[in-house]
């Protein structure tokens, strides 16, 4: 094995899971994603030996990343990092959150994700646009999509639009912003580059708002960003987002789309999906249904998306006109 400084943070990760032994691992697992889990079990299997010095090490460093974490979120990283110093030294102190920014990934306006909305919308409403779209886009999307219905109609769109367009933005701006954030609500600081806003970003954020806010802004969009606004639409709801719906409106949706497009958008569908539709068909519908799916053989990719993206527009304009009701993140609409 390696020497500590030579291994990537998924090698010190598996020697960490092998050092406290299985039990604990497993508790762990259950914290984790599909993905996770598995590039972790697959650094696990290659780890052959490790030395009793190796693994001190990697367990000291994870102690003290902890223990910083810890500090950062009581008070911010300066807090952090005055502790540390006092109780490692300078040059330690700044080796620990070094590590603890790159392997554990501490975004910007960290602390202010765990504030009220109305706590951070009083202090940013009255910042530029651009400002204001990227603390947001730093936000959870249901913490951005609550602080972007409060703002003003004529500020709503401009500021989406300004999310979709943003791309990496350098940790001079985002200390800058976070600094006046930090007297006012003692929120984090980092140096970290990271990359945040983007059309899904704005999705996000969308979905998190009210039906009358989403449609102002994409109103005022579709005439000043005609593309952007249907890129945008295109990601507020997809073919699998069917299961979301009431059985109204899921047979309201068989009545209007091709069969065809049906067919090959439930070929390559989760159980989930065909079961809600099947369920939404007669006996006999569904039985045809299942019959010819499987006399199709296999099908392109690209055919089943395009059938799936004239399903989804099927039902944006069923919604549109008001035939059925998609309910939004804030969970009061009823669907028709």
């Amino acid at each position: 094995m390696p020497e500590q400084k030579s291994l990537t943070g998924k090698q010190k990760a598996a020697i960490l899971l092998i050092s406290l032994g299985p039990d604990v691992s497993a508790q762990i697992y259950k914290h984790l994603s599909e993905e996770e889990i598995e590039q972790l079990s697959l650094e696990i299997s290659s780890v052959k030996k490790v030395g009793s010095d190796l693994k001190e090490d990697v367990l000291d460093q994870f102690h003290q990343i902890a223990i910083a974490q810890e500090y950062i979120s009581q008070g911010g990283v300066g807090y952090a990092k005055m502790v540390l110093e006092k109780a490692f030294g300078n040059d330690e102190a700044n080796s620990i959150i070094d590590r603890l920014t790159s392997s554990l990934q501490v975004r910007p306006f960290h602390f202010a994700r765990r504030a009220e909305p109305q706590q951070i919308l009083n202090f940013i409403q009255n910042e530029h646009p651009q400002t204001i779209a990227l603390v947001l886009s730093y936000l959870a999307p249901e913490q951005a999509g609550d602080i972007l219905s409060e703002l003003p109609q004529e500020m709503q769109a401009e500021i989406a639009k300004r999310i979709a367009t943003m791309d990496s933005t350098s940790p001079e701006i985002i200390s800058q912003v976070e600094e006046v954030l930090e007297r006012k609500i003692s929120s984090s600081i980092t140096e970290d580059y990271t990359q945040a806003g983007g059309i899904q970003s704005v999705v996000e954020v969308l979905n998190g708002v009210d039906r009358g806010t989403e449609k102002t802004i994409l109103d005022t969009l579709d005439i000043q960003e005609p593309e952007l606004a249907e890129e945008i639409k295109k990601r507020m709801f997809v073919f699998e987002d069917i299961v979301v719906l009431d059985n109204r409106a899921i047979q309201r949706i068989i009545r209007e789309v091709v069969n065809e497009d049906l067919r090959l958008s439930l070929k390559v569908a989760s159980d989930e999906v065909k079961e809600i539709i099947f369920k939404n068909m007669s006996q006999r519908m569904a039985e045809t249904f299942k019959e010819e799916m499987e006399f199709m053989g296999p099908v392109r990719l690209r055919d089943v998306e395009e059938a799936q993206s004239r399903i989804v527009e099927a039902i944006r304009h069923l919604e549109e006109i008001g035939e059925i009701v998609i309910a939004r993140g804030g969970g009061d609409d009823i669907i028709v």
